[in-house]
């Protein structure tokens, strides 16, 4: 039986939604039926090609449900478990792993290369963005790809913790290292960037700037925790340092992927200070720094990747924040959506408005 589904069918073309045939779950997949999908900026990026993965493929990688079925070999998993797709497996083998630096596993999106469904009106083979194709009513994915949803979250909330919550997190306390005390600019207020808000509430963070294109983003940045709101200009920068004592932030995290937003961050950083780039920017976005500026500022200049984060070691300790209250994934929720809204969506986060649009089935 067909499920409904958000097809890609070629970069730069709008979405379709469509009915796709999936197949069963073979030796060690796992199928999943969705409760709930955040849309990302990354699906957009696959979108219009600043990521180059295989098309026509059914997009979404943030996402949460319960397990429908489950093939040989998989038996941590039974039907009826809830669950939380993990875009971005580890290999466990390659360097990176071995290091334990998962999140830059050199296998993590091999299945992204991998068939993954067909277009139920003519066949077409379609293949799943960011490995799980998370914008269907159902999936089937490698059991890698799915971790056991935290008791006491609500799968609609589980599902955020699969990309924004992690990787917000992950810049802040991973990447950045955000001491209790410090001060902190977080650069774009969407999905990820309000996730990076209040974790920085979290870490005990003085002074939290947050900086967007959107005036009616304030209100949502002050609620995860900003104490500071501006609107970005040319005067960003010196007016993050006339907050900070003429010094610039302790860390400033980049969520837009945006050349000039990037240096500005890095103006925004005192000497000696941390930025952290978790934005996706096309490879046309050059950013320039003089060597002399280099040695005098003594700043760290850092790239993100999914928050720096271990999926199966991190999603409880975020758990257990959602729990006592200190993270709330419902408040990075801007938008309740079908999988018809998606399209609608994206021009909004292209617009520059709304934090996460959530798909709920």
């Amino acid at each position: 039986m067909a499920v409904r589904a958000a097809v890609l069918p070629a970069v730069g073309s709008p979405l379709e939604i469509t009915g796709i045939d999936l197949p069963e779950p073979g030796p060690g997949r796992v199928r999943v039926r969705l409760a709930a999908a955040g849309v990302c900026h990354s699906d957009l990026s696959l979108s219009d090609g600043t990521m180059r993965l295989p098309v026509p493929a059914v997009l979404g990688h943030e996402g949460a449900g319960t397990v429908v079925a489950v093939g040989e070999g998989v038996t941590h998993l039974s039907p009826g478990d809830g669950v939380v797709l993990n875009w971005a497996p580890s290999c466990g083998t390659c360097p990176a792993c071995a290091r334990g630096e998962v999140w830059l596993c050199a296998g993590a999106l091999d299945g992204a290369a991998e068939v993954h469904a067909r277009r139920a009106d003519d066949g077409t083979e379609l293949y799943p963005g960011l490995n799980v194709a998370a914008f269907a009513e159902e999936t089937v994915v490698p059991a890698s790809c799915v971790l056991p949803a935290p008791d006491g979250v609500p799968l609609a909330d589980a599902a955020l913790l699969g990309c924004a919550v992690l990787t917000g997190y992950g810049a802040v306390h991973h990447s950045a290292g955000v001491r209790p005390g410090e001060t902190v600019a977080v650069f774009g207020v969407g999905g990820v960037g309000l996730a990076a808000l209040q974790s920085a509430r979290v870490a005990g963070a003085s002074t939290i700037v947050a900086v967007d294109v959107s005036p009616e983003k304030e209100e949502l940045a002050r609620s995860a925790g900003a104490t500071d709101y501006l609107i970005a200009s040319d005067t960003t920068a010196r007016e993050i340092r006339a907050l900070t004592g003429k010094q610039g932030v302790d860390a400033a995290v980049e969520c837009v992927g945006r050349a000039s937003t990037i240096r500005t961050a890095w103006d925004s950083t005192r000497r000696g200070g941390r930025t952290t780039v978790v934005g996706i920017g096309g490879k046309d976005q050059r950013v320039t720094f003089n060597a002399l500026e280099i040695f005098h500022w003594g700043r760290t200049l850092s790239g993100c990747v999914y928050g720096n984060s271990d999926p199966a070691r991190d999603l409880p300790v975020l758990a257990e924040h959602i729990r006592a209250g200190r993270l709330d994934p419902g408040a990075l929720v801007t938008e309740r959506i079908t999988l018809d809204g998606i399209p609608a969506a994206f021009d909004t986060m292209l617009a520059g408005k709304g934090g996460r649009a959530l798909v709920v089935f």
